[in-house]
């Protein structure tokens, strides 16, 4: 699997467009892509997290040059105070939680 993970500043009052924003990615159906999670930091209501996980190298590259992210991006970018600080690479693990502790169901 490979992705990135990007530091974005939120324009103020922006939090609900940008969830828009990613639904609306998430709807496109993005061959390759596995999953995305954006976080909100507690010590800045602003300052989120994003990161976005594919199934390849090659297919995140692919979308990433696509003219449809390309569009994605510009959208995303009128939401933000800053360009976003990028960072790629391969993902080394992921954990699933199932909710399986020690061989019982949990909660």
């Amino acid at each position: 699997m490979y992705g990135t993970v990007a530091r974005l500043q939120v324009k103020p009052g922006m939090e609900s467009k940008l969830k828009e924003v990613s639904r609306t990615a998430e709807e496109a159906h993005i061959p390759g892509h596995v999953a995305t999670y954006v976080y909100r930091m507690d010590s800045n209501p602003n300052e989120y997290y994003l990161a976005v996980i594919f199934t390849s190298k090659e297919t995140y590259q692919a979308n990433a040059e696509s003219p449809e992210q390309d569009a994605r991006y510009r959208e995303m970018l009128a939401l933000l105070g800053q360009e976003p600080a990028w960072h790629d690479g391969e993902v080394i693990y992921a954990g699933v939680y199932t909710g399986q502790v020690g061989g019982a169901s949990a909660g």
